[in-house]
């Protein structure tokens, strides 16, 4: 069973994420998984901690002369920040320790401030806010890019765009050929593939950044190279849609997710929605009129590209703070302000990529098995070719 943890604080230390369950031989790349971090960091709209942070990765268990050995890899991120804050949130209590407290005493709507405080009983916000915040997401992208390597090795690829920023959209589909040319960009705007798009994207965060406000929107993740049959129609829990769903809304700021054309589909009578079904007879395999499914029926892989989309709130701290309730007076407060983004669009479609990613290996795997990627291998080439004399 693949399964990973993270932990960690925003202005801690450091992050830490575990990944049990991949097989032994996988190649590993330190560089590539490096690469995700920076692309995560990127997007016009991000606030000024990616400025202090140069996130890298240091492997320090589970992988020797760059394979897995099988055993759980262990991941260190650290956090730059953290000299700001050794003496704020320090692991063991100071004598001085209460009088240099940042205390957060005014939660912000939309954060989990209010609601971590009561369950947890904290009448200070902060140590809510600190794993709440959405700087775990660099150990969750760290553990996504260990899953592609894997998956790689299977010849799926999967990669994200933005189609949304506020009330400027895409407006049509992306070929897989731009969304691997966005990929490869060194320098990140707003993640669009159609630059005029981009464009109006960026007029609405520069809006945003004007009026002190925040601005989400929609990414896009794209998988394509899964094979036919991952995930299973037989059990609620085992069907891969709703693990995919549930891998992106549990990401920070995500409150929607879309499989396929979900909305447009919802609109339509069942003769446009459907995606028809035809052979090729010179390949010897199944095809679509079209995908609407998004990659996915009966909660199983159909062996088109799978389509997911994320939508992203406004992110909750503005500068421009909301009204809100101090916790230890009960009186009226503009809610508290932390440092914080604009626009986190995407760097979302990165988080999202790793997700799915995950998602997809663990499917991949509980399929095929294998204690080492050639035993892996082996399974998958065998029913490969099952599927090919189906």
């Amino acid at each position: 069973m693949l399964r990973f943890e993270t932990a960690g604080e925003s202005h801690g230390e450091c992050l830490v994420a575990t990944l049990t369950g991949l097989p032994a031989g996988v190649p590993v790349s330190v560089a590539q998984i490096d690469r995700e971090l920076w692309r995560r960091q990127q997007g016009y709209g991000r606030g000024g901690r990616m400025k202090i942070e140069t996130d890298r990765v240091h492997l320090v268990a589970g992988v020797r002369h760059s394979i897995t050995i099988g055993s759980p890899v262990a991941m260190l991120l650290a956090n730059k920040d953290w000299k700001n804050w050794t003496e704020v949130l320090p692991v063991e209590a100071a004598p001085d320790s209460e009088e240099k407290k940042k205390q957060v005493t005014r939660p912000r709507p939309g954060h989990a401030d209010l609601a971590g405080a009561i369950k947890y009983n904290f009448h200070d916000a902060r140590y809510i806010l600190e794993r709440a915040s959405a700087r775990e997401t660099t150990a969750r992208v760290a553990v996504g890019a260990l899953c592609k390597q894997f998956l790689a090795q299977f010849g799926v690829g999967i990669l994200s765009h933005v189609i949304q920023v506020g009330s400027a959209t895409l407006g049509r589909p992306a070929a897989w050929e731009e969304l691997v040319a966005l990929r490869e960009r060194d320098e990140v705007l707003l993640g669009c593939v159609d630059p005029e798009a981009e464009q109006r994207m960026k007029e609405v965060v520069d809006e945003a950044y004007r009026t002190g406000d925040t601005v989400g929107g929609v990414f896009e993740v794209v998988v394509r190279g899964a094979p036919v049959g991952l995930g299973s129609h037989i059990a609620w829990d085992t069907r891969l849609d709703g693990r995919l769903a549930q891998a992106i809304v549990s990401m920070q700021a995500v409150k929607g997710v879309e499989i396929g054309f979900a909305a447009e589909g919802s609109a339509h009578f069942g003769s446009r929605v459907q995606d028809t079904i035809h052979y090729r007879r010179e390949e010897r395999r199944f095809t679509r009129g079209a995908n609407r499914a998004g990659g996915l029926e009966g909660g199983m892989t159909n062996g088109e590209d799978i389509l997911v989309r994320g939508m992203l709130k406004p992110i909750s701290t503005l500068r421009r703070p909301l009204e809100s309730v101090d916790l230890l007076t009960r009186e009226p407060s503009p809610a508290a302000y932390e440092r914080s983004d604009v626009c986190v669009v995407p760097a979302a479609g990165v988080i999202g990529e790793a997700m799915v990613a995950f998602v997809l290996a663990q499917a991949l795997l509980e399929k095929f098995g294998g204690d080492s990627l050639a035993e892996t291998r082996r399974n998958f080439e065998g029913y490969q070719r099952q599927v090919q004399e189906f």
